[in-house]
């Protein structure tokens, strides 16, 4: 008798998969088994992407998207990287300005 590997059957767009994984994980699994569900299903119902490769390239590219522009601890990221990058010119601007009177 086999004994079957730890994990749990999944759907992801009505494609059934087998995916491992420890009693422990199963729940957070669920989570982005759905999450991916569903952003795969956006794709598809926008009409705009034909082909299950490409819906999933799309969701993949779509969902590392936002990964990159995620709040840690209520800060955007992308928002602090801008500001920071305007107060670099700023400050160089001004230490220019300096630089001229002397």
């Amino acid at each position: 008798m086999s004994k079957e590997a730890p994990g749990m059957d999944v759907s992801i767009l009505g494609r059934q998969f087998r995916v491992a994984c420890t009693e422990d994980e199963k729940q957070e699994l669920q989570k982005a088994v759905s999450y991916l569900d569903a952003k795969m299903r956006e794709i598809r119902d926008s009409g705009k992407v034909i082909g299950v490769e490409r819906i999933a390239i799309m969701a993949a590219l779509n969902m590392a998207h936002e990964l990159l522009s995620v709040r840690v601890g209520g800060v955007d990221l992308g928002e602090v990287r801008r500001r920071m990058s305007e107060m670099r010119t700023r400050i160089d601007e001004v230490l220019a300005a300096q630089d001229e009177l002397f």
